[in-house]
């Protein structure tokens, strides 16, 4: 036996699981009466927060919750969802968090799927939640939140119990459970579900923990910040955000739903330095009218992730005063695990060089094991030459424990010993990634492979094009070509001519869309464009 394993062994003074929910007891412990957690003119310490996670927690163990149960909320970025990220794993049950855009079918799925016992509600989400539980054959206790900040002509009751009244009945004193093993799950989400029926993609402590702390040191983000919660805390745990931000002594200001003007003003009054959304939520800040607008008088830092950003999003940020860095990740990854990490050489390069390089998604996070661009076939890493396209592989303690009731699936994922993204991407010559696209987003047009991003980032360029999103069009000629729908920017007008013509300039005949459509794009609840229903949408253009 190696001689550093004799008589070395694990016990309770040496090793305690890592798990998240430590960051809450240590802030209550360090900065009980420091502000902690902000909703409209709602305001809770650390202390306050600590105590009514703990009641909650013992309020759902006086019901029977326990380990390996699950507790799912369908909620917005309130106080509610916030507090559930410790209140349900501290009895060691399961934390679900439902997309509030979903419909009342795949929502009754989810229900059954993760045998949930408790389903904590948002009232204003009640009709989708009747429909859901006409179709479910388990029948979850319901605990209803009421949001008097929400439109109340909107809220309808219907669970047996109200959050505030059913936290009550929990004892304060109550010590809560820490995971046996760091290998324990702490959570479930579910992917979009656009080919089938969602995957559960379930989390543990460890993951959990390590993200939480990879995240702050890769963003640089200091004590005392002020946090907006924009993305949604459904998706992905709010990118571990709910976690990291206590451990920091950060300040959380609650968003229930996206509001440009709100924004703006939430930024002024309460000094938020940090915020997270996807490309699609820059887009609309960049694209805010006057009215809505109000000058920056500090800096703001600003992480994007989600689809892959227009370099021109980056610029237009910028002139506003917020500094973006740009991130990759997947919900199997428990969020963003690719940081475009700055480096100083660049700062000489001209403004659209240095926004090329933001708009990639980098290296890997200081809480990431190995990331590769590979070959799926052979498994071997493509050169570091920016052009030979492979796949993006992960392995690490960051990757999911695997999908819910689903080992074909979880094998296949994670077959050779890497998590397979789907994701296509080159490596550049100083090792940077870069998305080229999804793999089902390739356009094969003639036998050529298309990048979509490649057009959309041309059309985003464009002074009229607000959003830009590229799918396949199927075609006798040449099996596939390129078909471009397209948002516009308020009161300014441009021709289905006129982009085609614009792309022309700089693209190769083969990759200008053949057909252009101007309309409102359909996007999931985190902002990413569903380009499944434009597929659809394509297939029935002339």
């Amino acid at each position: 036996m190696n001689k550093y394993e004799q008589n070395l062994d694990k016990n309770k003074a040496n090793f305690v699981p890592l798990t998240p929910l430590s960051f809450l007891e240590r802030a209550k412990d360090i900065y009980p009466n420091y502000e902690a957690l902000i909703y409209e003119d709602k305001k809770f310490t650390w202390k306050e927060i600590y105590k009514r996670c703990i009641k909650f927690a013992s309020a759902l163990e006086k019901i029977g919750i326990g380990e390996g149960d699950t507790v799912s909320v369908m909620a917005f970025n309130t106080p509610e969802i916030f507090e559930a990220h410790y209140s349900v794993p501290m009895t060691g049950a399961i934390l679900n968090t439902i997309n509030t855009r979903l419909d009342a079918k795949t929502v009754a799925y989810i229900i059954d799927h993760s045998e949930a016992k408790v389903l904590i509600v948002d009232r204003q989400l009640h009709s989708v939640i009747e429909k859901a539980l006409t179709q479910t054959k388990i029948k979850p206790i319901i605990i209803d939140v009421q949001d008097d900040y929400a439109d109340q002509s909107l809220l309808k009751k219907i669970g047996e119990k109200e959050y505030e009244e059913f936290l009550k009945t929990g004892d304060e004193n109550y010590v809560w459970k820490r995971p046996k093993d760091e290998w324990q799950a702490i959570s479930l989400s579910y992917t979009s579900g656009t080919t089938g029926n969602p995957k559960g993609v379930v989390y543990h402590h460890r993951g959990s923990y390590l993200m939480s702390t990879g995240s702050a040191v890769a963003w640089n983000m200091p004590n005392r910040l002020n946090f907006l919660t924009i993305v949604p805390m459904f998706h992905c745990n709010g990118w571990g955000y709910p976690w990291t931000v206590p451990m920091l002594n950060g300040k959380t200001i609650c968003l229930r739903a996206i509001d440009i003007k709100k924004i703006f003003e939430l930024i002024e009054k309460h000094k938020i330095t940090h915020f997270g959304g996807a490309p699609i939520v820059l887009n609309m800040i960049t694209g805010a009218s006057e009215s809505e607008r109000k000058k920056l008088n500090h800096k703001v830092y600003v992480l994007t992730a989600g689809a892959p950003p227009p370099s021109i999003i980056f610029k237009k940020m910028e002139a506003l005063g917020f500094e973006v860095m740009h991130v990759y990740g997947l919900t199997e990854t428990y969020g963003h695990i690719l940081q475009c990490a700055w480096n100083d050489e660049w700062n000489s390069y001209d403004e659209d060089k240095k926004n090329e390089i933001k708009a990639r998604q980098g290296v890997r996070y200081p809480n990431t094991e190995d990331t590769m661009v590979m070959d799926p076939e052979t498994m071997k890493p493509v050169p570091k030459d920016g052009k030979t396209i492979g796949e993006i592989m992960i392995r690490g303690n960051i990757v999911m424990k695997g999908y819910f009731k689903d080992k074909e699936a979880t094998d296949k994922a994670m077959s050779h010993g890497w998590f397979h993204s789907g994701d296509l991407a080159v490596t550049n010559p100083d090792g940077y990634i870069k998305i080229k696209d999804r793999s089902k987003d390739i356009i094969i047009s003639g036998g050529e492979n298309i990048s979509s991003i490649e057009i959309e980032n041309t059309l985003a360029k464009h002074p009229s094009v607000s959003i830009a999103a590229v799918v396949a069009k199927p075609d006798e000629k040449w099996g596939e070509v390129p078909c471009a729908f397209i948002e516009k920017v308020k009161d300014k007008e441009v021709t289905e001519k006129e982009l085609i013509s614009y792309c022309k300039e700089t693209l190769a005949g083969f990759k200008v869309p053949k057909k252009i459509e101007f309309c409102e794009l359909p996007k999931t609840s985190t902002g990413k464009i569903q380009k499944f229903e434009l597929r659809k949408l394509a297939k029935e253009l002339n």
